[in-house]
């Protein structure tokens, strides 16, 4: 395996200062030993980090366990950097870390392709439980921040998938069932191929929206400004150049009434600049409210009946807007609801998923097998847990899901464990909430199975401190 061509096949990307490797072999979800040697000489050449795929996906989908493989090697250098610094600084202490499957890990277990929605998971979870604290069960978390709008579907759980597709990335991980647009407080608002567009760039914090003051352009926080849905003496006077100004109405004016004279030979309508930053809103209310409809009513749920939680930054600007167009009657703004995503993380569970590749038809022959490898790894789940030190006496969850697909087909739905016919019942009811329709009369496989174990610590009672007055008198 070691010849000289191989070996300089390491010397390359080392010369060019890459410390960051990625291991994909074809076969290696049944045979690892040829990929667990070639990461090993990769350590031993210099590479700092050496993402392996069967340890981090281990299933037969190629280009899937590729992909993620690779964005997990882009992305781990940076962040394990960041986690050891922080470690360093609290030496002693368990730090644990969000996952994008809306379960907390320890460091040691966190990888870098479990990272890339934990934010968001944050939010999803604070958005059940703020639900679930005042009765609703069937919700739409919206969370609009400020280079984008994160949505999700929940009927009183947390819904996941594992294959996603982001930025053109085929990634495998387990992670919330999250739909994201580019349609944020700082989305730049232009005109282009004679309709108004809001994103997909964002102004960011700087320069930032027009009204920061630092020369940025028009985005969806102007737009609201110049609509009156924000009221400046309310903003820190942390903004303009000098950084001790407010928010600045008169320059969002001024680029509005400059892009409405630009507009002016194409306008018909001869819109003023009020106008035409009502129809940017518009434009940003319809996808947000078609990212809600993607998760929702085209799975065949009827939201009209559900809450629409609101959180973020931005998120009470337009929550309103975005539930009238979606026939929603209930709407919920936590009072905290620009640190929902945290306090979500301080509500979360500690989780470990554990899953194995089987590729067998799913038949009664099988069920002993399948029984044999759940408890082996619910074993390794829950030993991975116990190993940390979590606490004895609070309750383990373990749950066991088969990841099903129909004979010719690419696509799999986890079902729970349970027997042949529920199984297949299941895999045909989620088929057709999913897809539209039954599906085919064919035989099922059982691509791989999944355990995932969960150990909720006791929380604290949150209250909400009441302020006190600022002044009082007798009467």
């Amino acid at each position: 395996m070691w010849s000289a061509k191989s070996t300089r096949m390491y010397y390359l990307p080392l010369a060019q200062g890459i410390r960051s490797a990625a291991i994909v072999l074809m076969h290696s979800y049944q045979s690892p030993q040829h990929e667990q040697a070639l990461a090993d000489k990769a350590r031993h050449m210099g590479f700092e980090h050496v993402s392996v795929s069967h340890e981090l996906v281990p299933i037969i989908k190629l280009i899937n366990r590729g992909d993620t493989t690779v964005l997990d090697a882009y992305l781990a250098p940076g962040l394990n950097h960041y986690v050891q610094e922080l470690m360093n600084e609290l030496p002693g202490v368990d730090i644990l870390f969000m996952q994008s499957n809306g379960g907390l890990t320890y460091a040691e277990q966190f990888h870098a392709k479990d990272a890339v929605l934990s934010g968001p998971a944050g939010g999803v979870i604070g958005a059940v439980q703020t639900c679930s604290n005042v009765g609703c069960s069937q919700l739409i978390a919206f969370d609009m921040g400020g280079t984008s709008t994160d949505v999700a579907h929940s009927s009183g759980t947390l819904e996941r998938r594992l294959e996603n597709e982001i930025a053109g990335t085929h990634l495998y991980a387990p992670m919330l069932d999250i739909h994201t647009v580019a349609a944020g407080g700082g989305s730049i608002l232009s005109f282009q191929d004679n309709r108004y567009q809001v994103g997909p760039e964002s102004a960011g914090a700087l320069p930032g929206p027009a009204c920061y003051g630092l020369g940025g352009p028009l985005t969806v926080t102007d737009a609201n400004l110049f609509l009156g849905k924000l009221l400046p003496q309310y903003f820190p006077r942390v903004f303009g150049q000098s950084g001790d100004q407010c928010i600045d109405p008169k320059v969002v004016e001024q680029q509005f009434t400059a892009l409405c004279d630009k507009l002016r030979p194409s306008n018909s309508d001869a819109k003023t600049p009020l106008q035409i930053a009502e129809e940017f809103i518009d434009v940003a209310v319809e996808t947000m409210a078609n990212a809600v409809k993607k998760i929702s009513i085209e799975r065949g749920h009827n939201v009209s009946n559900y809450t629409l939680c609101c959180y973020g930054g931005a998120g009470g600007q337009h929550a309103c807007l975005v539930a009238d167009k979606l026939k929603i009657k209930s709407i919920l703004i936590h009072p905290d609801a620009g640190l929902l995503s945290a306090w979500g993380m301080g509500l979360a569970a500690l989780r470990t998923l554990k899953e194995e590749t089987v590729e067998r038809p799913l038949s009664a022959d099988l069920e002993p097998f399948l029984a044999q490898r759940a408890e082996s790894l619910s074993r390794h789940a829950i030993n991975d847990l116990q190993d940390r030190g979590s606490d004895a006496e609070s309750p383990i969850q373990c749950r066991t899901r088969l990841h099903l697909r129909y004979q010719g087909s690419n696509t799999a739905l986890a079902v729970p464990m349970d027997s042949i016919d529920a199984m297949r019942r299941a895999f045909s009811e989620t088929h057709e909430q999913r897809f539209g329709h039954r599906p085919p009369d064919r035989e099922l496989i059982v691509s791989l199975i999944e355990v995932e174990v969960s150990c909720e610590s006791e929380l604290p009672d949150l209250k909400r401190p009441t302020p006190k007055p600022k002044s009082a008198r007798k009467t």
